[in-house]
């Protein structure tokens, strides 16, 4: 007797309308369901242009009877559920019945299987909801699917698919959830004759993960193994180190099957409070498991959400699983800490610095080394009193600009103290390339060409200053005299620069560099402010991520990266803007392919605009960094030369000004 059954009327209008076969994602999606519904230890899925032309999907499962084979291409009509009560305790992916009336409805399908209780096989083949053939065929036990000429008969539908390369990529997201979801089974996915995954099939979920995502990303996780009041969580998570820019990456799994859960993304995230950054979100491969009367799958077309019948236990079960994985890895690093030695402070050079300093070495002089200064005494009460303490040499002391009519003795000094790491900081390289050699290279030019005279005429004063006649110049225009002499700079963020005797700026240095940068970016379009890197770097994205990436390479070349597409899900970088570090990379390329993929409108200035932001936010120097006076100034000197630049890209104003008249009268001077 058959096993496949149609529904009743009052039974299939329980059931929440199943999803419409909207492109061959949606296709391999139930199909796949219903392999591993069907017992399957091996799937095979094989596309071509997409899956728009060409799918089969292949298993070993139970196959089907002769008698359904026919029955099961009719509508509401499944083996999974037989009266109003089962749709209480769903056990199996697919429960609806409509998955094939709707595939062969819209392509011209084949199917080929062999039930393991049959000695000969069925052939039927059905185009556009006709039948062509019924017959019988060798084949071993299980099923096979092939679908082609996906739409060939509703030309409104097939208009609205997505160029193959993004079909594509839908399908391999499909494919990825489903290795996800069932690391029992081995799963093959051959695209356009090239194998883009295959699984092992062992039962290990990290062997899945190793596979979908990549040895770093499998690398870099956190196992999690928590029952908590009937609720089991198994999984990984990602060290909090490994922290992305978005949630693309968090996969939630309920009794097999994948699911969007917002109960279970807020406990993963309330459990990293603390261990990672703001803004910042961790991945997750986290399988839950409950009973099935506790939930409701019932309740989305897509079947990717559930409802629970009480959401706190899941809740908890997740937190303090993923929770105890963290204090785990905590005890973990107290463990290494204790036994570091000396030689582990020692920082490994950056090979992508290196690169820069390669690359630039031709062009510069060889650094001239500083005395080093005597250290600071211990700190007193008084603390003023530091100040006197420090031994200066007298070679280290830099001359400051003086007004034309001011003796160069009445001047305070500043002190230049040069970082250890100086040369190795692509912020360095770059600035001191503009001090040393503005006028040849115009390394840090700013923006508007037509340079202020006024700035212009200080400039010549500090440049001829520092020569060693140290002449009196004459003003070039006497009414407007503009003296900048630096101060220092506050809790290594904020610049502050006297002017004219009248004023005190105070700069945020990361603002104002970053709208300077954001400047020279949009005028000329990233031209020139790209870098070849010595090795490529590889990033992980998810599928939705990788396909923005890959269908708009131009955008990111046109923001400085070289990207090119390196399959599966991963793209390697061979280019990037100067000053980048490779994790800052990493990063940028994925908040830049998820802002491309959620942009549902296609205007490419606003989607640069974004991303000279980013790159803008990325390379500028960093507040909390050790920066130069020279380094400092030459900000200044750019902020001074376009007085437009008042605040940084994202609104926050760059610079604030306090009169001499507002000191003063705090002082109660006037």
């Amino acid at each position: 007797m058959g096993v496949i059954n149609v529904l009743n009327k009052h039974v299939a209008e329980l059931i929440a309308a199943g999803e419409v076969v909207e492109r061959p994602s949606s296709v391999i999606k139930e199909l796949v369901e219903n392999s591993i519904d069907a017992g399957a230890k091996n799937v095979s899925v094989e596309i071509k242009n997409g899956g728009t032309t060409f799918i089969r999907v292949t298993d070993d499962g139970c196959g089907i009877l002769k008698e359904d084979v026919k029955k099961a291409f009719l509508r509401h009509a499944t083996s999974k559920v037989h009266q109003e009560n089962d749709l209480n305790s769903i056990a199996t992916l697919g429960f609806r019945g409509e998955a094939l009336a709707s595939i062969s409805a819209v392509s011209r399908l084949e199917l080929i299987t062999r039930s393991n209780l049959e000695e000969a096989g069925t052939s039927y083949e059905i185009h556009g909801g006709e039948e062509i053939s019924f017959s019988d065929a060798g084949c071993p036990v299980g099923t096979t699917f092939i679908i082609r000429d996906l739409f060939y008969n509703v030309p409104a539908r097939m208009k609205f698919l997505k160029k193959d390369v993004s079909e594509g990529n839908a399908v391999s997201a499909v494919m990825d959830k489903s290795a996800l979801s069932h690391p029992e089974v081995a799963f093959t996915y051959i695209k356009d004759g090239k194998q883009m995954l295959k699984t092992s099939g062992d039962g290990k979920l990290k062997s899945a993960v190793y596979s979908v995502y990549g040895r770093e990303f499998a690398a870099n996780l956190l196992p999690v193994d928590y029952e908590l009041n009937g609720v089991k969580v198994q999984g990984y998570v990602s060290r909090p180190v490994s922290a992305r820019p978005n949630r693309n990456m968090q996969n939630f799994f309920i009794n097999g099957r994948y699911v969007k859960t917002r109960t279970a993304s807020v406990a993963l995230e309330e459990a990293f409070k603390g261990s990672i950054m703001a803004g910042k979100f961790p991945s997750c491969v986290l399988h839950i498991s409950l009973s099935f009367e506790a939930i409701d799958v019932n309740v989305h077309p897509a079947k990717v959400e559930v409802r629970f019948i009480n959401e706190r236990p899941v809740f908890d079960a997740v937190y303090h699983g993923v929770k105890s994985s963290l204090m785990s890895l905590d005890k973990a690093k107290d463990a290494v800490f204790k036994s570091r030695t000396a030689f582990d402070d020692i920082p490994k050079p950056n090979p992508f610095h290196m690169a820069q300093s390669v690359l630039k070495d031709a062009a510069r002089p060889a650094p001239v080394r500083s005395s080093p200064v005597q250290p600071v005494p211990k700190k007193t009460e008084d603390p003023f009193a530091e100040l006197d303490m420090i031994s200066v040499p007298k070679e280290n002391i830099k001359k400051e600009a003086v007004l034309p009519n001011q003796k160069a003795e009445s001047v305070p000094s500043v002190q230049k103290i040069e970082n250890e790491d100086h040369n190795l900081d692509p912020f360095n390289l770059y600035t001191e390339a503009a001090v040393q050699n503005s006028k040849k290279n115009h390394s840090f030019e700013p923006v508007s060409s037509k340079k202020n005279t006024v700035l212009s005429h200080a400039e010549n004063i500090i440049e001829k200053n520092t020569d060693a006649s140290r002449k009196e110049i004459k003003p070039l225009i006497e009414p407007e005299k503009v003296y900048l002499r630096y101060i220092g700079e506050a809790f290594k963020t904020y610049i502050i620069v006297e002017k004219n005797e009248k004023e005190i700026l105070f700069i945020d240095k990361h603002a104002a560099h970053e709208r300077i940068i954001y400047e020279k970016l949009k005028k000329e379009r990233g031209k020139g402010f790209s870098q070849l890197l010595l090795e490529p770097v590889p990033v992980t994205l998810s599928k939705e991520e990788y396909n923005a990436a890959v269908n708009h390479i131009d955008l990111f070349r046109e923001a400085c990266f070289d990207i090119e597409d390196f399959g599966n899900g991963v793209i390697l970088v061979r280019s990037a803007p100067q000053y980048l570090e490779s994790g800052d990379i990493t990063e940028s390329i994925m908040e830049m392919a998820d802002h491309i993929a959620r942009n549902k409108r296609d205007i490419n200035s606003e989607k640069m605009d974004w991303i000279y932001h980013n790159v803008a936010c990325r390379a500028a120097i960093k507040a909390g960094n050790v920066s130069t006076p020279d380094e400092l100034m030459e900000i200044v000197k750019t902020l001074e030369a376009n007085p437009a630049l008042r605040y940084c890209p994202h609104g926050r104003p760059v610079c604030i000004v306090m009169s001499k008249y507002e000191i003063e009268k705090q002082f109660g001077r006037v």
